[in-house]
């Protein structure tokens, strides 16, 4: 395997320093005398290099030189299709995490230890865990500049034991800066923070937010040695944001080391600049917003009750972004709609419009879709008018990354609602130019990058073979409770499987397909005289214990769980479909076959 010349003689300059370094020459010089002079005779005119090789393998001299050169070959990197890297990597002198970290000697990085935890005081009576106990688990999560990382888990405890690396690159998207060697000065422009987020997995394998926060890394610059250690204390989320969690200590270190750092008095600076900039754009922003929100009053005294918000935040408001986010990435136009549900809750969903006009409202809490159809007020009384299938009342505003537009309609009815965001009449507009100064990339220090979307951890084939096992035995248990014996049919079982990839389809497409060759095998396979029952559902957890309790909540899964009858055969199926960041959708059918008694 070759390496591009630049690199090759990078590489062999490296070495002949670090050889510089050792004196080596000087120690060959010295073996090469004592040879000549100790273990050759006289008659010998010449040393041959196989002489010379093992005079300096017995003096260990190969050995202290291979010790010192440490190189670390990744073949994986290879394949990939980010920025090309030397496969063979000179490490100085490597801290022992990194020895199997993949090192480019160009490049910067910022290494960062969790060194462990205090102060967990919700878990100071949590018992020491046996080796081998299933236990609740804290997970750290990082994520700086499009790389994301996770520690191992480790019990929860008062204090839990986290002893974690992470080597973060400086420059990680940019190949004409990642290919330079960054000085202080350059990385103290770079304000993006490290966001922490630690994460509770309890022993049913059902995940907690604890905490979130973001760290800033840059006084690293300016401390001795290019090395600093941190306490960060982590507050709570939602109600408990003021409530603290606990204390992590974190170390900090530049690799390589600094030549030269910088001073507090320089990073301290820099850092209230950049909190007076961000305060100003905001300032900025909040006066023309106060000026837009009075403008849009003029047009209709009505519209002081109209639900436009520019500044919110809550619970479904998250995920109604999350999924606007990803539908904008897929090259849809996407929209965060703000408005009401039944009984004048608040409530926001998404909205996408196609190159067609047609508007469809997605809810980011079930995965609903709907197609708007709208009403015209104005038709005649016996005028069919459509009836809306979704649950949305009125609506406010809508906004997206680059746009915001309030309802100026005289009704803000959703059925009645005409999405021609073009007139201005119908939809106030906010300037794009004062969106794009605090919600840009790169706009604010105050709002952080997206971080990338991970590749699916589960294996969907497994998942899915041990839910079907647990949901075995938990409905043999019940029907044993009840006095009831268990028969399985393995082959009615296998038959469901179709059907729930079907339903996943069409759940994600809008595709129905293969409806009538599952009625046509479930035929097949129920004789004549049997009746065949079968229950569906979904769910977006792998739970089998709370998919159990949730199916017997319905009474016509629980008369097949429980059927009784002469020939009872039961099956159930298990389809569980993987997607980015873990997510899933789990489906599952109960069923059963029995012979029908007059």
């Amino acid at each position: 395997m070759s390496l591009p010349p630049e690199k090759a003689s990078e590489l062999k300059q490296i070495i002949h320093q670090q050889l510089l370094k050792m004196d080596v020459h000087g120690r060959i010089r010295e073996v090469l005398s004592e040879t000549i002079r100790e273990e050759l005779a006289p008659e010998h005119q010449q040393l041959s290099t196989e002489d010379l090789i093992r005079a300096l393998r017995q003096r260990g001299i190969i050995d202290d030189v291979m010790k010192e050169l440490k190189f670390v070959t990744d073949m994986n990197e290879m394949g990939r299709t980010s920025a090309p890297k030397p496969s063979t990597h000179f490490v100085d002198r490597e801290p022992p995490v990194l020895k199997k970290t993949n090192i480019d000697p160009t490049r910067r990085y910022l290494y960062l230890q969790v060194l462990g935890g205090k102060a967990f005081l919700e878990h100071l009576q949590e018992p020491e865990p046996l080796p081998g106990q299933i236990c609740s688990t804290f997970t750290l999560c990082l994520h700086f500049r499009n790389q994301r990382f996770r520690s191992k888990p480790v019990p929860c405890a008062c204090e839990p034991d986290f002893q974690d690396g992470f080597l973060l690159e400086i420059h990680k998207d940019s190949l004409g800066d990642g290919s330079k060697m960054v000085d202080a000065t350059t990385m103290l422009s770079i304000c993006d923070p490290v966001h922490m987020v630690l994460i509770k997995t309890d022993t049913f394998g059902e995940t907690t937010l604890v905490a979130s926060y973001f760290l800033e890394w840059r006084s690293v610059l300016a401390a001795e040695n290019g090395i600093t250690n941190v306490a960060v204390e982590l507050l709570g989320v939602g109600t408990e944001s003021k409530v603290s969690v606990g204390v992590l200590n974190i170390r900090l270190e530049m690799y390589p080391p600094l030549n030269k750092t910088l001073s507090s008095e320089i990073t301290s600076t820099q850092f209230t600049l950049e909190r007076q900039k961000t305060a100003e754009k905001e300032r900025l922003f909040l006066v023309y917003a106060k000026q837009w929100w009075r403008e849009y009053l003029q047009i209709r005294p009505t519209h002081n009750a109209r639900l436009v918000k520019i500044f919110a935040q809550g619970d479904c408001e998250d995920h109604a972004n999350l999924l606007c986010s990803l539908l904008l990435g897929f090259g849809l136009e996407a929209f965060v709609c703000v408005g009401t549900k039944a009984k004048g809750v608040p409530h926001t969903w998404v909205m996408t419009c196609g190159s067609d006009g047609t508007i469809t409202f997605w809810e980011s809490l079930t995965g609903h879709r709907y197609i708007h159809r709208p009403i015209n007020p104005d038709d005649p009384p016996l005028a069919e008018q459509p009836k809306p299938l979704y649950p949305y009342r009125t609506i406010g505003c809508i906004f997206n990354h680059e746009k915001f537009f309030g309802n100026c309609q005289p009704s803000d009815a959703v059925e009645v609602c005409v999405f021609d965001l073009h007139d201005e009449s119908k939809w106030k507009p906010m300037s794009g130019e004062a969106i794009k100064s605090v919600c840009a990339p790169g706009a604010t220090s105050s709002v952080p990058p997206f971080p990338p979307l991970c590749a699916s951890t589960i294996d969907a084939a497994v998942t899915s073979n041990e839910m079907e096992v647990q949901l075995r035995i938990l409905v043999s248990e019940h029907r044993k409770d009840l006095g009831l014996s268990t028969v399985w049919d393995d082959q009615l079982s296998y038959l469901l499987s179709q059907a729930l990839a079907a339903y996943e389809l069409e759940r994600t497409t809008g595709v129905s397909a293969g409806n009538e060759e599952f009625q046509d095998a479930v035929r097949r396979a129920v004789p004549d005289g049997h009746t065949f029952k079968g229950f569906p559902i979904h769910f977006v957890h792998r739970n089998a214990r709370r998919v159990f309790a949730t199916c017997l909540r319905s009474p016509f899964c629980e008369e097949i769980i429980c059927c009784r009858g002469d020939q009872v055969r039961l099956a159930v199926r298990v389809r569980v479909f993987a997607y980015p960041e873990s997510a899933c959708a789990v489906w599952i059918m109960f069923a059963c076959k029995y012979h029908s008694v007059l």
